[in-house]
């Protein structure tokens, strides 16, 4: 009994963060939860980017309209408590709501980006200090230390708000008060990540910051010139190099936007949804929970990029049945970890790798989206073929169709919620920003919960249709006359849904979204602060051009080999830092050296994003393994070594795409038209060949189990394929028909032989 309630309380803790979800029990709790509701309520203002102070009508604002709702809000507390009515739970969500909005009511035309990042940074520190505080402190020490760091981060943001005028009036010269804040920065910081997400991201920062200021120590060519611990600190704390650095930037924006979606979606019914489209299409296949399981985490990342989070969402209904049907526990769990962790490369919604990649490479969000489809497809694909294969190899069959949903039925009755989803698709690949893409589809994502519920209070099905059609003209109407409509639409819904049957609980479950989105933006926006100290060092000191020429130096000789030292610093990395600071040390060390090499723009940094993804696989941190844990009921690392090797096939594709740029839809020297869109498919065909032929061999099974020749000519073959050199694509293609077709010839004279693997 005590072992089964310790395993249902190991299910519930997060592995990014290590902490129990939820925020804790009691006054505590809840004045957290209200704190994480600001927290969005922060972003979303801030993401729409309309000022507060632009008149709706003559002589009013939006600051008017919600000055007025906070004094009534106001009135009505102090109403209630002369009259001896409970209003605590009313104080905790009043205090920290108008507090934010002060914060964005001070700056006319709108939160300039500098405050965005550093109050972003400043609440982060505070719902991380206070879930420290909630589920980790053992202790009134220990929890008053907590909260005194989440405040202490939330003092620094404001310090910035406060001061910002003068911060520009004399950036880079500091006074004493800001050469100890920017100390308090990065201190509160470091304690925080490494308390909530480990020692690893903390140890590889603190180097870097330690090379800032001993590096001039150094031999050559590794020294620098040298720098004072004020300028440091300045170059760190202040301006937009440091904790405040593209990657900030982009979780303040882009990033926190798409969590929020996300978690709306899956609040609207998305995940059953999903789930039940894959039971119907695949649930009856040769091992069809397995690909139930693949195919479900490929539409979950089409709206999460959160890898981890795809693990706890899908996978607590399809591990389970996976182990139902057959499959051992270690590969069910692996699995579900590989599956999910192709999230993050799965447009139209990735990882926040994505933004931030866009972002630094000064490209549009759209053409990261269209290099990654085709190896996001690839991807999937070769997991669907080990899976498949797995399942010949162990003679496991599909579910009973009697036990299977419709997909049909089921898309019929859920198709609206694809709505938004289709928006943010369209507004990408229309020139729109992601900023603006993913705040008309959060938007219209809570038009579309709150609509059902007023529409579910209306008695007759004309009323209902008419409705639901004037709700999608005025919604659509936002291409004409701004996303202005959109938030008057939310708004109008949001006072309908106070007077409807089971309004008020929809409004419930929407707040509830806004406090988990900000809980689940907790760890990627610390990790985004904390390598901020990463780049910070590359541009004061230049450390990257040492390891760019050493790695160009190599790949004069080879390519392959330049290829292969980034893979393993990535994978290195991976073993210890989550996928974003893994992407942006490896990218900012190796992918210009890549980009020397020949290797186009987006296809290398794509190859590092790549593997950075990989590494979240690789034991032993792999998080996505340890996430699958709990519910596999196995141990981590078999789960993370069954991982790597079910996404073995995967690994091709990078490379392939580095010697053909093609296969990323990247433009090619000299093909065009028709030649451009064959060599795509020629492309395509060989890396999914390359891809099963890697499978096979992994697996050991293809019509039956293969001898030992035949597993090592087939990974032969796959490098052949992928090798790119004279005449390799041709003995590639006659090596893997002399493999299929005598494996093929063999299992058709009914030879049967006993497995080598």
């Amino acid at each position: 009994m005590a072992e089964s309630a310790g395993r249902e309380a190991a299910a519930t803790v997060n592995v990014e963060h290590g902490m129990p979800e939820g925020f804790g029990p009691g006054a505590t709790g809840r004045i957290l939860f209200w704190i994480a509701v600001a927290f969005s309520f922060f972003q979303i203002v801030t993401a729409f980017g309309i000022p507060l102070d632009r008149d709706i009508v003559p002589g009013v604002d939006l600051i008017v309209i919600t000055g007025a709702v906070f004094a009534l809000w106001a009135v009505k507390i102090a109403v209630d408590a002369a009259r001896g009515r409970p209003v605590a739970e009313a104080l905790y969500a009043f205090v920290p709501l108008a507090l934010t909005m002060v914060l964005l009511s001070r700056f006319a035309g709108g939160v300039p980006s500098q405050i965005v990042r550093t109050t972003h940074v400043g609440f982060l520190c505070l719902v991380a200090g206070g879930l420290l505080a909630v589920h980790r402190a053992q202790t009134p020490l220990g929890r008053a230390f907590a909260w005194t760091l989440g405040i202490g981060g939330f003092l620094v943001g404001l310090y910035h708000w406060f001061f910002y005028y003068d911060l520009v009036t004399r950036a880079g010269e500091l006074i004493p008060s800001d050469f100890v804040v920017g100390i308090a920065a990065i201190a509160i910081l470091f304690i925080l990540v490494w308390r909530v997400m480990g020692p690893a991201l903390p140890i590889v920062s603190g180097l870097f910051l330690a090379y800032c200021l001993v590096g001039n120590y150094l031999p050559a060519p590794l020294d620098h010139r040298g720098y004072t611990l004020e300028q440091v600190i300045e170059h760190m704390s202040f301006g937009t190099e440091g904790l405040y650095a593209v990657p900030t930037s982009v979780s303040a924006t882009y990033i926190f936007l798409f969590i929020l979606f996300g978690s709306f979606l899956e609040r609207a019914g998305m995940i059953q949804l999903f789930t039940d489209i894959a039971m119907g299409v695949f649930g009856g296949a040769r091992g069809g929970p397995a690909k139930v399981a693949v195919f479900s985490s490929a539409l979950m990342g089409t709206i999460s990029g959160s890898g981890v989070a795809n693990v706890v969402s899908t996978g607590q209904f399809t591990i389970p049945l996976m182990k139902r049907f057959g499959y051992r526990a270690a590969f069910a769990g692996g699995v579900e970890a590989t599956a999910s962790m192709g999230g993050q490369i799965m447009p139209p919604v990735m990882g926040a790798v994505a933004f931030i990649m866009a972002e630094t490479i000064g490209v549009p969000y759209a053409e990261v989206v269209q290099a990654a489809i085709v190896p996001a497809i690839l991807y999937f694909a070769s997991a669907f073929w080990a899976v498949h294969l797995e399942a010949g190899r162990c003679g496991l069959t599909g579910m009973p169709r009697s036990e299977l949903p419709s997909a049909l039925k089921a898309f019929t009755s859920k198709w609206h919620l694809i709505l938004p989803l289709a928006v943010l698709v369209y507004l990408l690949f229309s020139g729109y920003t992601p900023l603006f893409s993913g705040s008309v589809g959060l938007a219209l994502t809570v038009v579309l919960i709150l609509g059902a519920a007023v529409a579910a209070g209306l008695t007759h099905e004309a009323l209902r249709v008419v409705f639901w059609v004037g709700l999608g003209l005025l919604a659509a109407s936002f291409l004409l006359w701004g996303v202005l409509v959109i938030l008057g639409l939310v708004a109008a819904l949001v006072v309908a849904s106070l007077f409807v049957r089971g309004g008020v609980e929809t409004l419930e479950a929407c707040r509830d979204a806004l406090a988990e989105g900000a809980r689940q933006a907790l760890p990627v926006g610390l990790a985004c602060a904390v390598v901020g100290i990463v780049i910070g060092t590359m541009t004061l000191t230049g450390v990257g051009t040492i390891f760019g020429n050493w790695v160009v130096s190599i790949g004069k000789g080879s390519l392959i080999l330049s290829l292969v030292l980034t893979m393993v610093v990535s994978l290195l990395l991976g073993m210890g830092i989550p996928t974003i600071p893994n992407y942006i040390i490896t990218s900012s060390l190796a992918a210009p050296a890549l980009l020397d090499l020949g290797v186009p723009l987006i296809v290398s940094h794509m190859f590092v994003f790549y593997f950075g993804i990989m590494a979240d696989l690789t034991p032993p941190v792999a998080l996505a393994a340890f996430a699958a844990a709990p519910i596999a009921k196995e141990n981590g690392f078999r789960i993370g070594f069954q991982a790597i090797r079910i996404a073995l096939p995967g690994f091709v594709i990078p490379y392939m795409a580095v010697y053909d740029p093609a296969l990323m839809l990247q433009p090619v020297e000299g093909l065009s038209g028709e030649a451009y869109w064959l060599n795509v498919a020629y492309m395509v065909f060989k890396t999914s060949l390359a891809i099963g032929l890697w499978g096979i061999a992994s697996i050991g099974y293809l019509w039956a189990p293969l001898k030992v020749w035949e597993r090592v000519a087939a990974t032969i073959a796959a490098m052949l394929l992928f090798a790119a050199a004279a005449m390799t694509d041709e003995i590639g293609f006659v090596l893997a028909v002399l493999v299929l077709g005598l494996h093929w010839w063999r299992t058709r004279r009914g030879t049967r032989p006993a497995s080598a693997a």
